[in-house]
């Protein structure tokens, strides 16, 4: 999610190239950057999500685990996506960075857009959804509220029985019917 050698700065500008060339790139066909809206969504970022660094724009590779990964993830935030996927989002952060990530993709849901998460740590899960689903041997479980969903019935999926006859959705099938 970023290049270890490239300043955060650096990093920004190629992950959303694409997205934000208007504002980030001048000078037509030639692609110079500029800086000063790169500057100030790199410092925007870095204070909404509380990222430690020695320098106003470090290497990534500078960066604790913790402090880049709150980095990437604010990042991705800070574009207010519609739609965000992400994959283990607190792993191997330290607790108070957890619970930075978790409530800025709180945040994101409760403003409209649709979060998913996978994760293999239950407390998160708990803690920041809505409805849960399961994925065993390829198929997705139909989704239940968090509020009504227990471990034992977490558990009871992972070991595949889904819907209580021992099947799960096709997720190909379950993104044709919505």
């Amino acid at each position: 999610a970023a290049v270890p050698t490239m300043s955060l700065s650096g990093n920004l500008v190629l992950s959303r190239y694409a997205s934000d060339r208007k504002t980030f790139i001048t000078g037509g066909w030639l692609g110079l950057i500029n800086t000063g809206p790169v500057a100030t969504a790199t410092k925007r970022i870095s204070s909404a999500m509380d990222v430690r660094k020695s320098l106003v724009d470090p290497p990534a590779g500078s960066l604790s685990g913790g402090n880049l990964q709150k980095f990437i993830v604010g990042r991705e935030l800070d574009r207010q996506p519609r739609v965000l996927v992400v994959n283990q989002p607190t792993w191997g952060v330290d607790a108070g960075a957890a619970s930075r990530i978790r409530q800025a993709l709180v945040d994101l849901a409760k403003s409209g857009s649709a979060v998913i998460v996978i994760s293999q740590d239950l407390d998160e899960v708990f803690e920041i959804a809505s409805s849960i689903s399961v994925i065993n041997e390829g198929r997705l479980s139909k989704p239940e509220p968090a509020a009504t969903m227990t471990r034992e019935r977490i558990g009871l999926l992972m070991g595949g029985f889904h819907d209580g006859a021992g099947h799960g959705v096709d997720p190909a099938e379950a993104a044709h019917a919505h």
